[in-house]
């Protein structure tokens, strides 16, 4: 049994809560529909619209990367060769750029969304010991995390720049730095065994990956039975 738990993002901040799904249930999640089925609408929003006008801005100041080979010969190679395609190599000035402005511009919108977050992860209090965060970012989500001294949490996100700001995160709301993991890959493909965590986490993330379906799937195989899958996004899957 795999439960869903949901905050549907409009752009005028006004999140409305949805009621849990379960995966054995008539009523499907969105991890329990196969990808094939689902599908995302992107809507806009002020949070993708600071990523997509910085990513803009800077464009022209990178060199084309070339395309990568599809072949794998591991599961390492698997998630490397997808990083790389997915998330292109970019100079470090570029990476550096990008995460310190998302650290500073993200503030207003964390601060107007912090009620609704926090009804949001108590859903995982004294239910999830591992946790797994796609698209970690600066890590403005590890405050909800802080107190319990049990809970691992492991951060994904493409961008190794990043890693800095979550960590400077989790030390300033007192989450033990041996608590948390920064992984350097992208939700399509996520270096992680099966049933190995005990929730997913991710907001504002879908409207920024690549595949959809795919990171979906990807999220429903890390998840232990009966596992948590979190979220507040401003796009929304079709009505089956």
């Amino acid at each position: 049994m795999l439960k869903l738990v949901r905050l549907h993002y409009s752009p005028s901040f006004q999140l409305q809560p949805l009621a849990s799904l379960k995966a054995n249930q008539r009523s499907r999640s969105a991890a329990a529909i196969p990808s094939k089925q689902l599908s995302l609408a992107p809507s806009f929003c002020s949070c993708c619209g600071r990523r997509h006008f910085i990513e803009a801005a800077t464009a022209a100041f990178l060199p084309s990367s070339p395309s990568k080979s599809n072949a794998s010969t591991s599961h390492s190679d698997h998630y490397l060769d997808l990083l790389n395609r997915i998330h292109p190599p970019r100079p470090d000035w570029y990476e550096e750029f990008y995460a310190s402005v998302m650290d500073t511009s993200m503030k207003p919108y964390e601060a107007k969304i912090a009620g609704y977050k926090s009804q949001l992860f108590e859903k995982l209090k004294g239910k999830a010991k591992r946790v797994l965060e796609i698209g970690i970012g600066t890590g403005p989500n590890l405050e909800y995390y802080a107190g319990d001294n049990e809970v691992q949490v492991f951060g994904l996100d493409p961008n190794k720049k990043m890693e800095k700001y979550a960590r400077a995160a989790a030390t300033a709301v007192g989450l033990p730095s041996k608590n948390f993991h920064f992984i350097e890959a992208v939700a399509e493909a996520i270096p992680i065994d099966d049933s190995s965590v005990d929730a997913v986490v991710g907001t504002l993330v879908l409207c920024s990956v690549q595949d959809v379906n795919m990171a979906l799937t990807e999220v429903k195989r890390v998840l232990k039975p009966g596992g948590l899958f979190l979220f507040i996004e401003h796009v929304a899957a079709e009505v089956l």
